[in-house]
């Protein structure tokens, strides 16, 4: 187990114990906020025929030489097509065809007049406007063709890919297979936040709920908290358990050096491999890194600010690496401080901020047990090791959340 490592090896160290989980077959309805696996390609020309894009009449422009309100051209309506039907004829000279949007257009035709600039005759039609070759003429393939590229891969899937996938007639699609997740809390001290009165001497548990409701936000739809208390017989048989039916188990507290911090007692009992303990950061330095038969398991502080934290810059590349899904991915920006930090970081320090159009406020207090000041926090101030004190106008590195 190597301990004391900086957070970029740390990340470097999960990303190579773990596979990428799969591929899935959904169906169209079902694609809707999934990351497509592969490129889909067309199976069919969009429009499948050339197609009138209004209601009017489908012409020969040569027939339509002079045409004006004052020299109309008059010519023989042959035949109405509508949308869904199919011209019977091929269009000759001197003649024209009823044709309503989204129709076939027929054959021998290279132009539309739009209705209202005919006397909109049913047997015969005066023409009043001249046209020039492909006016109003939606090409066969104009949106896409067989074989192009309509989505590639990485795609996280919105409505209008949906849309795309129905009007190619695809009913099912591959995308990247989510990951199932579960969150275990312990501590004696921890109970349901919706026991009431409060216990002396207890806290409500938040983490479960913070970070299963975290990992609802980024996408992840299976994913169940649990709180239990600090035995590490039951903790070794509750991870069993729930690695069971996981991809990834999160736990929190108990990871530090204190006569309670059990998952150095109960990881050992589950037969669990620990990779890595302690990373160099602040707050949430004792995480703590472990391989249940080839399964990852990431054990976070219990201090709610610090979980908050280090499930940002160590459980999201975990997930990216997992799911190959760039969702997970954290985005850097550099800003101008707005506010001050008063304390120098001898190590390396992510601090809550607000982040907008190249500034970022500091959001109140930055202990890692207060949770309160998390609200409103859209990013992680990250204050390299040997860091003085932040000041005003100060430039830093922020990740986005």
């Amino acid at each position: 187990m190597r301990t004391r490592i900086e957070l970029e090896e740390a990340r470097a160290l999960m990303a190579e114990s773990v596979r990428p989980l799969g591929v899935e077959q959904v169906s169209r309805q079902e694609a809707l906020g999934r990351t497509l696996a592969e490129d889909v390609t067309a199976p069919l020309d969009q429009p499948p025929f050339d197609r009138s894009p209004l209601d009017g009449y489908a012409l020969r422009s040569a027939d339509l030489t002079g045409a004006s309100p004052e020299h109309p051209v008059s010519l023989r309506v042959v035949e109405t097509v509508y949308a869904g039907g199919v011209p019977s004829r091929v269009l000759g000279p001197g003649e024209a065809i009823r044709i309503m949007t989204g129709a076939m257009l027929p054959r021998g035709c290279d132009c539309v007049l739009q209705h209202e600039r005919t006397d909109n005759g049913l047997e015969q039609v005066q023409i009043y406007a001249a046209l020039s070759p492909h006016d109003n003429y939606c090409d066969r393939g104009e949106d896409y063709r067989t074989g192009e590229v309509l989505l590639p891969a990485g795609t996280v899937a919105d409505a209008a890919a949906v849309g795309v996938l129905a009007s190619a007639g695809l009913s099912s699609v591959p995308v990247r297979r989510r990951p199932v997740v579960r969150v275990l809390s312990t501590g004696d001290e921890v109970v349901s936040p919706d026991l009431h009165p409060l216990p002396a001497g207890k806290i409500y548990g938040s983490n479960q709920e913070l970070l299963t409701a975290r990992l609802r936000e980024l996408g992840v739809s299976d994913v169940k908290g649990l709180l239990i208390g600090d035995d590490p017989r039951e903790v070794a048989d509750t991870m069993a358990q729930l690695l069971g039916e996981c991809d990834l188990l999160i736990t929190t507290g108990g990871v530090s050096a204190g006569d309670k911090d059990i998952f150095h007692e109960a990881l050992p009992l589950l037969g669990a491999e620990r990779v890595f303990w302690k990373v160099n950061l602040k707050p949430g330095t004792p995480a703590m890194y472990s391989l249940w038969q080839g399964q990852p398991i990431l054990s976070l502080s219990g201090n709610p600010f610090a979980a908050a934290a280090t499930f940002e810059l160590l459980a999201r590349p975990l997930l990216a690496a997992l799911t190959g899904e760039s969702r997970f991915s954290l985005r850097s920006r550099t800003a101008v401080v707005e506010g001050s930090f008063p304390k120098a970081s001898p190590g390396r320090r992510f601090l809550r901020g607000f982040y907008q159009e190249g500034r970022v406020s500091l959001t109140g207090k930055n202990d890692s047990g207060m949770l309160a000041s998390l609200v409103g926090c859209n990013c992680l101030v990250d204050l390299p090791a040997g860091s003085p004190p932040v000041q005003e106008g100060q430039t830093v590195t922020v990740l986005l959340l």
